[in-house]
C-alpha cells in the first residue's frame, strides 16, 4: 500500500468513526412536571389552586396579602420534585423570571437546582452537576451510578431555586433509561415554616442547603417553606392561609423582621399572641414552635445590634410565658443559644452561610424530636430510617401508605409488626406473595388483624414507621413484634438489644393500652447458637424494662411479655428443622402453621 492510498484509508476510517459516533449519540426523553396530570410538586401546602406552576401560595392570596409578599411567594423556595430512574445521566433545563444572583448570594442558591439521592439503607447522598446559567439554565449530572446494588432504580429529590420564579422546567434522561415520577402522598402531615429571608433560604449556596431542606432530610418529613424575605411579620392574612394546611407542627420564625422603630415591644408581643390564638382557633392541639432571633455576628462590635435582638427575644419569652400561664398549651420555644450562630456562620452579619444553615437545622432537629417524642440513640439500631433493600419485590413507601390507609379504614385490633417473615405470611395489606396464608386465615382471619411486615426491615426501619404514624389513629388491643434478624449481620448483640428496648418504648408511647408481645428472633441456619443466646439477653433486658427484673429509669406501663418460639423450629441437635423453612430463614407453610399455633395460644381473644 503506497503512501497516498494509506492516507485515503485513514481519512475514510476517520469519516466512518465520526459517522458511528453520530449514530450512537444519545437520545433523551423529557418530563415536564407542570404538564403532569398528577400532583408532583412536593413542598406545597395546597394540592391545587395556584396561579403559576411553582408558586407557594394559592392564587386567591394575590389579592389578600401585601404585594411584596405575594411576589416572594412566586419564588420556588422549598419546592422539590421526586422521581426514580436507573439513568447514568440526568439533565435538568429550566428558565427563571428574575435576576440570576444577588450580591451576597450566588446564582447556584438564588436560581440553581440541587439533586439528592436516597440509597437502599435510607441515607441521603448528594449529586454534583455541571451547570450553565443563561437564558436557559442547565444542570447535567454525568456518570452517576444508575443502579444501587441489586436494585434497578434509585430515588431522587430535586430541589428548586430559593430566590427565583421557575417559568418552565424539564427533567431528561436517556431514552433507554427507566423513569417514574413520585407523586405527593398523603402519608405524613407537613411541618409548616412561616418566617423571613433566613427561612426562605438566604444565603445558602445551594437549595438543598437551606435549613428547611436539610431539616426535611434529617426528619424525613415533608416541609412547607413559607419564608418571605423581609416580610415574615406574623400577619393575620398569611396566618389565615397557613392554618388551611393540616400540619404536624407550625414553626413561627419571624423575629428578624420584627425589629423596627415602627414596632414597639407591645406591638410585637400582641402580634405573637394573636398569631398563636389564630392558629389554635383553627388547629387546636397542633404544636407551635416559636423561634428567637438568632443574633448578629457583629454584635460585639455594635452593642446596639446586640440590644435589639436581646430585647425582642425577651418580648417573645415573656409573651410565651404569659400565654402558658393563661392556659395556652402546645407552645414551644427555640432559643438563640440552641441555634448557636457565631462570627463564622453568617454572610453579612444576619443571613446564615452554609455553616449557619446547618446550625439552624441541627437545632430544629433536636427540638422537634423532643416535641414529637421521637427518641433516638447513637448506634444504627436506635436511629430511625427508611430503606429500599427489597425494592425489586415491593415498594417500601407505597406499603407504608397502604398501612396508614388500612388502619384508618379498618381500625384493626390485632397488629403484627416485622420484616419479611411477617410480610410474606398472609393477611392485609396484601403482599406480592404469601407463604402461609392458610395458617394466617386459620388463626387470625377473624381477629381484625393487620400485617405490618416489611421485607428486609431492620429494627431502625420499624422505629421510623412507628414515628411516622403506623400506630396512630386507632386502638389495637394486641401488638405482636418480631424484628431483628436482618440486624444480625451488621450489628452486635448489644446494639440489637438497645434497638429493641427503644422500639418497645416507642410502641408504648403510641399505644400504652395495647398488650404487646415481643417475639424472639426465629432460629436461622448457621446462627442457631448466637440467636438462642441473644434471645435470652433480649428477654432479660425487656423484662428489666417492664419493671419485672429490678429498678429502671423508665419502666414500661403497658401489658408486655417476651416469648421465644425458637424451640418450635429446632431439632434435637439444636439446629433448625429444615422441613419448616424454605431457605433456612423464612418459614414455609408448615413452619407458619406451627408459628401460628404457638402465637394464638398466647394471644387470648379480647372484647
Amino acid at each position: 500500500m503506497n503512501k497516498r492510498t494509506l492516507t485515503m484509508v485513514m481519512i475514510m476510517a476517520l469519516f466512518f468513526s465520526q459517522f458511528v459516533i453520530a449514530q450512537e449519540k444519545k437520545t433523551f426523553k423529557s418530563w415536564n412536571p407542570a404538564k403532569d396530570s398528577l400532583n408532583v410538586v412536593h413542598g406545597r401546602g395546597w394540592t391545587n389552586g395556584y396561579k403559576s406552576n411553582y408558586d407557594r401560595l394559592p392564587a386567591t392570596a394575590e389579592k389578600k396579602v401585601r404585594d411584596p409578599l405575594w411576589k416572594l411567594s412566586e419564588n420556588s423556595a422549598g419546592l422539590n420534585l421526586r422521581f426514580k430512574t436507573d439513568a447514568e445521566e440526568i439533565v435538568v433545563k429550566f428558565t427563571v423570571s428574575g435576576s440570576l444572583q444577588m450580591p451576597h448570594m450566588p446564582a447556584t442558591g438564588v436560581s440553581g437546582v440541587d439533586l439528592y439521592v436516597k440509597d437502599l439503607d435510607g441515607r441521603w447522598l448528594w449529586c454534583a452537576g455541571k451547570f450553565a446559567f443563561g437564558d436557559t439554565i442547565s444542570y447535567r449530572f454525568l456518570n452517576i451510578a444508575g443502579k444501587d446494588l441489586q436494585i434497578k432504580d434509585r430515588e431522587y429529590q430535586l430541589y428548586l431555586p430559593l430566590y427565583n420564579s421557575v417559568k418552565w422546567l424539564e427533567v431528561a434522561v436517556p431514552t433507554t433509561a427507566s423513569f417514574s415520577k413520585i407523586p405527593v402522598a398523603k402519608a405524613d402531615k407537613p411541618i409548616v415554616v412561616y418566617g423571613t429571608s433566613i427561612a426562605q433560604g438566604a444565603c445558602a449556596t445551594r437549595p438543598g442547603l437551606a435549613w428547611t431542606s436539610i431539616l426535611g432530610r434529617k426528619l424525613d418529613r415533608p416541609m412547607v417553606n413559607l419564608g418571605f424575605s423581609g416580610n415574615g411579620k406574623f400577619e393575620a392574612e398569611v396566618l389565615d392561609y397557613i392554618t388551611q394546611i393540616d400540619a404536624k407542627l407550625y414553626v413561627l420564625d419571624c423575629l428578624p423582621n420584627m425589629i423596627s422603630k415602627e414596632m414597639s415591644n407591645a406591638f410585637v408581643g400582641k402580634r405573637i399572641a394573636d398569631a398563636v390564638a389564630q392558629i389554635q382557633l383553627k388547629r387546636p392541639g397542633v404544636p407551635i414552635l416559636l423561634t428567637e432571633h438568632d443574633g448578629f455576628s457583629e454584635e460585639e462590635m455594635q452593642p446596639l445590634r446586640k440590644k435589639e435582638y436581646e430585647t425582642i427575644n425577651q418580648v417573645l419569652r415573656n409573651t410565651v410565658d404569659s400565654l402558658t400561664k393563661a392556659g395556652r398549651k402546645d407552645l414551644y420555644l427555640l432559643s438563640k443559644k440552641a441555634i448557636g450562630q457565631d462570627i463564622e456562620s453568617m454572610v453579612d452579619g444576619l443571613h446564615p452561610n452554609d455553616i449557619g444553615m446547618m446550625n439552624y437545622a441541627k437545632a430544629y432537629e433536636q427540638k422537634i424530636k423532643e416535641i414529637f417524642k421521637e427518641k433516638e440513640g447513637k448506634v444504627s439500631t436506635t436511629i430511625p430510617v427508611t430503606q429500599r433493600r427489597d425494592a425489586s419485590t415491593y415498594d417500601w413507601e407505597s406499603r407504608h401508605n397502604q398501612v396508614l390507609d388500612y388502619t384508618a379504614s379498618h381500625q384493626p385490633k390485632l397488629v403484627f409488626i416485622g420484616n419479611s417473615i411477617t410480610h410474606y405470611w398472609g393477611g392485609q395489606p396484601i403482599a406480592p406473595h404469601a407463604n402461609g396464608k392458610d395458617s394466617w386465615k386459620k388463626y387470625f382471619g377473624d381477629r381484625n388483624a393487620i400485617n405490618m411486615g416489611f421485607g428486609w426491615d431492620r429494627i431502625e426501619n420499624v422505629l421510623w414507621r412507628v414515628y411516622h404514624g403506623e400506630l396512630d389513629g386507632f386502638k389495637p388491643q394486641q401488638i405482636v413484634l418480631m424484628i431483628g434478624t436482618n440486624n444480625l449481620e451488621i450489628n452486635t448483640d448489644d446494639e440489637i438489644v438497645q434497638g429493641l428496648k427503644l422500639l418497645v418504648t416507642a410502641i408504648q408511647d403510641k399505644q400504652p393500652k395495647a398488650k404487646l408481645v415481643l417475639l424472639g428472633i426465629l432460629p436461622r441456619k448457621g446462627m442457631e447458637a448466637r440467636i438462642a443466646k441473644l434471645n435470652k439477653e433480649i428477654g432479660a433486658a425487656t423484662a428489666l424494662s417492664s419493671g419485672k427484673g429490678g429498678k429502671v429509669e423508665r419502666p414500661l406501663k403497658m401489658d408486655f411479655k417476651f416469648v421465644d418460639a425458637g424451640a418450635v423450629f429446632l431439632n434435637p441437635q439444636q439446629r433448625i428443622d429444615e422441613s419448616l423453612f424454605s431457605d433456612g430463614l423464612h418459614p414455609n407453610a408448615l413452619g407458619y402453621e406451627k408459628l401460628g399455633k404457638f402465637l394464638v395460644n398466647r394471644l387470648p381473644m379480647t372484647n
